[in-house]
């Protein structure tokens, strides 16, 4: 049995604003390449399949153009909601859909139900565990003292293990959203717990022959059997450079056989700049980034006007800019040095001239200064 693992697609994700539709649905849809490249029997998807709840028409019309190529390539396909996702709306037509190959698992009352899929050594039992957030998960599985990730989990392992018990010599298969201990988090995944009550030690998932890890956006091995696939675009640009991938997994009548990457195209690559505003529209260097989503980082010593605006006449995809320049001016004073001393009046004076590229405050702007300032000043009196 050979398996596709892969996790958090984040169907309708945008970049600083920027639509990735078009990106998502030509990355997703080339899974199916490897499909029939690979010879996978099934694909699995752990959670975060769209990015929010509620998502837009053109965001569900990608996913079902997917799946539809994945069952044309000769993939079943097991799919599991993440905390991105409705696990009721995500779950709609599941029953029509199972019927097409297309599983998804996504109640928490049936997650120790498998999707059974049977090759010449006997049956594999594919466990899709929806995310499980404690403080519902808790009561819909029956144990109100579990408060945290560990401890639903570790229920929902039981019920999978107690399952197991009753089909020997069956392999298995979990699917899980979660973040587990030894993982390294991106800057685009978004937290699921408050002082270390989301992390799940990999031992929950003893008993099983292979773990599909998703949450975390980098592809990183916990265990030889407990994986995350990792995103399959980078989502930030703190993953500027990073190679996505899936894992492809065989399963032999032992159990796990072995397990191996298989890389991901980059359809836009995302790259971060840094220099003066002069530089990065005239550097020579940089012209490799220039279709590119690029993250500029300026260190003019003063903000230079329009910067967005100018960055876009060479870099068209350019979604994020940051001014990493002195804080202060270019007399190398911080603000608190600079404010010191000043009033109200003068610092506000100020910024209306900073803003216009130096152009200070009229003389009727500057009364107009002094009747807010005096309004503010009496509202604040009042209290």
């Amino acid at each position: 049995m050979r398996l596709l693992h892969t996790s958090d697609w984040h169907v309708g994700r945008s970049l600083h604003g920027a639509d990735l539709l078009r990106e998502q649905e030509e990355v997703l849809s080339g899974l199916a390449g490897v499909v029939v490249a690979e010879a996978v029997d099934v694909v699995v998807v752990a959670g975060d399949v769209y990015d929010r709840a509620v998502p837009s028409a053109d965001a569900t019309g990608v996913l079902d153009r997917v799946l539809t190529r994945l069952r044309d390539a000769g993939a079943a396909v097991v799919l599991t909601p993440g905390n991105h996702d409705s696990a009721r709306r995500l779950a709609f037509g599941a029953g029509l859909m199972a019927r097409s190959g297309v599983h998804v698992r996504a109640a928490t009352a049936g997650l120790g139900e498998p999707v059974l899929v049977r090759d010449e050594h006997g049956e594999v039992a594919v466990y899709g565990l929806p995310y499980l957030e404690p403080e519902i998960a808790r009561h819909e599985l029956g144990v109100p003292g579990a408060r945290s990730h560990e401890a639903v989990l570790t229920e929902a392992m039981d019920r999978v293990r107690a399952d197991l018990a009753r089909r020997p010599g069956t392999r298995s298969v979990v699917l899980a959203h979660a973040f587990v201990g030894g993982g390294l988090p991106s800057d685009s995944e978004r937290d699921i717990g408050v002082g270390g009550v989301d992390l799940v030690p990999a031992p929950v998932f003893d008993g099983v022959d292979y773990v599909a890890l998703g949450h975390l956006h980098r592809p990183q091995t916990i265990t030889p059997r407990v994986r995350y696939s990792g995103s399959p675009l980078a989502y930030s640009f703190g993953e500027a450079g990073q190679q996505k991938q899936v894992w492809v997994a065989d399963l032999d009548a032992g159990g796990l056989a072995g397990v191996r990457a298989v890389p991901l195209p980059v359809p836009r690559p995302l790259t971060v700049l840094a220099g003066t505003l002069d530089e990065l529209l005239a550097d020579p260097a940089h012209a490799g980034a220039e279709e590119h989503f690029v993250s500029a980082r300026l260190t003019d010593a003063v903000r230079p006007p329009d910067p967005m605006r100018r960055l876009q006449t060479r870099f068209r995809h350019c979604v994020h800019l940051e001014w990493a320049g002195n804080a202060g001016g270019a007399d190398g004073r911080s603000y608190q040095e600079r404010l010191r001393g000043r009033s109200d009046l003068e610092v506000a004076g100020e910024f209306v001239g900073h803003v216009r590229g130096g152009v200070g405050a009229t003389d009727a702007e500057r009364e107009l200064l002094v009747r807010a300032l005096g309004a503010a000043a009496r509202e604040e009196l009042a209290r």
